[in-house]
């Protein structure tokens, strides 16, 4: 029988290396949407920490979900959905943590004078989603993860949000629920730079 694998990119630019996966898969014929995902979940972890942090709530029970693409601006946290809610944190709070998010991995890179990136962190968010992924082939109900897909959910082809992960992979694409004003403004914010990413992707696969 014929086993067709689960394919997690984690190599940057994931707004565009998925695109690039997915049309070099349609050339070989054996592309399935529902098999192929972008790895944002370190976007996630730094959510749920900061958040963690500010609302001064553990963060093991906390969830955050981030939405939109996996670069500076196109990462969305969600945190008007964050569990458990914090009615503690202010419009400037939400201001502050959505940027640290968006720029996380530059935090890393000048805390660490160049010498290095978020590697550690990224090998654990890659260990956080391939178990999950384990997990949904393996019939456990009801697991969830956020992840760079193709989607139906904005007018973009490929988009992340939060994934219902089962033994075919991808089992729905869930939609983004309800945003706040802020959330809203960055989502229309991000659309730009992150279809410009996707087409950069699939220009490049077309052309090799």
């Amino acid at each position: 029988m014929l086993v067709q694998a689960l394919v997690n990119m984690i190599s940057n630019p994931v707004n565009s290396t998925v695109p690039i996966a997915a049309e070099v898969f349609k050339k070989a014929g054996t592309y399935d949407e529902k098999k192929l995902f972008g790895v944002t979940t370190l976007d996630v972890v730094r959510a749920k920490t900061f958040y963690a942090g500010k609302a001064n709530v553990p963060v093991t029970g906390v969830n955050v979900p981030v939405v939109g693409g996996h670069a500076g601006i196109t990462i969305l946290p969600l945190f008007s959905q964050a569990t458990p809610a914090s009615n503690a944190l202010s419009h400037e709070d939400l201001v502050a943590l959505t940027k640290r998010t968006q720029d996380g991995g530059t935090e890393v890179v000048e805390a660490k004078a160049g010498k290095g990136s978020a590697t550690l962190s990224m090998a654990y968010a890659g260990a956080v989603f391939g178990d999950a992924c384990l997990k949904g082939l393996n019939g456990v109900p009801d697991i969830v993860e956020c992840s760079f897909v193709q989607s139906t959910v904005t007018e973009l082809p490929f988009f992340a949000s939060k994934v219902r992960l089962g033994k075919s992979g991808v089992e729905e694409v869930m939609g983004l629920g309800e945003l706040s004003a802020l959330e809203k403004e960055g989502l229309e914010s991000l659309k730009g730079e992150l279809l410009s990413s996707i087409e950069k992707g699939v220009k490049f696969a077309q052309e090799s």
